[in-house]
């Protein structure tokens, strides 16, 4: 009989490895983030508009690195229909319902914010993906793009193995 204490990782494990998976993807969506909004930047200062991307790309690569870990830790995207299918039809429903839980909660997190600075929702919500609808739909693609390769090698860690994608992509894979 296998004991329970052995089977299961014990929370220091557990945590760690949280908190390293929220540093992995707060890393890969600061490099997504910082290029789009350096981009920006540069197109902004074309017209003598001045825009601090990094700070930005920064924070929203935090907010939305926990909302990634969280949504992944309720299971969102999972879902068993996909498993006998390409990869690639699990891969795009998962940064598409990602995609909409990332729009969801910082269309949540801009209201508090902006009830906390005494602004209404609708005021809160006006700025959000740029504060056009060209422009939501843009930052949205763009969310979607930046998603998709995440979510590849997720789905393809998952089916084989995580350890010898790591290995496949960064280093000993196929060497004695």
């Amino acid at each position: 009989m296998e004991n329970p204490n052995e089977t299961k990782p014990k929370l220091a494990q557990r945590a760690a490895k949280e908190v390293r998976e929220l540093v992995v993807i707060a890393l890969y969506l600061f490099i997504c983030f910082a290029a789009v909004l350096y981009l920006k930047a540069s197109i902004l200062a074309e017209y003598g508009i001045p825009f601090a991307p990094l700070g930005l790309a920064a924070v929203k690569a935090l907010v939305c690195a926990k909302f990634v870990s969280i949504g992944n830790l309720l299971h969102l995207g999972e879902k068993r229909g996909f498993k006998a299918r390409p990869l690639i039809w699990q891969t795009l429903y998962r940064s598409i319902v990602f995609l909409i839980l990332l729009l969801v909660l910082n269309a949540l997190e801009e209201v508090i914010v902006g009830l906390l600075h005494h602004r209404t929702a609708a005021a809160s919500l006006a700025g959000l993906g740029g504060g056009t609808l060209n422009q939501l739909i843009a930052t949205s693609l763009v969310g979607f793009l930046v998603l998709v390769p995440f979510f590849a090698f997720r789905t393809l860690g998952e089916a084989v193995g995580e350890s010898n994608l790591v290995r496949a992509f960064f280093g000993t894979f196929g060497k004695a």
